[in-house]
């Protein structure tokens, strides 16, 4: 995990207007959210493993799966997950084996980020801060 230093942290949105804002421009939320916290995930890539940029965010006022909920940011940070190899090789083609096999547990879930992607996730967190903050 490599943590960015933003401007972005601790600013608050309105959690629909800002998926509004991050889904058109490649951003998730991460699926792995609790009624007070969740993240926006963006793949950076996917060659071995995945490297994402994830920005995290709690809810200040209200539950993130009710209306109106306003959210803070934290401070983003980059992050990598390393699969195994091989282990849907086998697996049989079928809506119901194929609704298994993507939760797949990664090897390594705090893999090291690759160094050539940290001045990517640098970038995204300064085009967020732009969309976000109207620099």
């Amino acid at each position: 995990m490599f943590k960015i230093t933003s401007r972005l942290e601790n600013q608050q949105f309105d959690l629909f207007k800002l998926e509004q804002k991050l889904k058109p421009i490649g951003y998730e939320i991460g699926g792995n959210w609790e009624y007070d916290h969740g993240y926006f995930d963006y793949k950076i890539d996917d060659q071995v493993g995945y490297q994402y940029l994830r920005v995290p965010f709690r809810a200040i006022d209200g539950q993130l799966d009710a209306r109106n909920c306003t959210v803070a940011l934290e401070r983003p940070f980059l992050l990598s997950h390393k699969y195994q190899r091989g282990i849907d090789d086998h697996a049989e083609i079928g809506n119901l084996s194929a609704s298994f096999n993507q939760f797949q547990e990664p090897v390594d879930k705090d893999a090291s980020f690759p160094l050539k992607y940290i001045d990517t996730g640098k970038a995204l967190v300064t085009e967020l801060e732009s969309i976000l903050l109207g620099d």
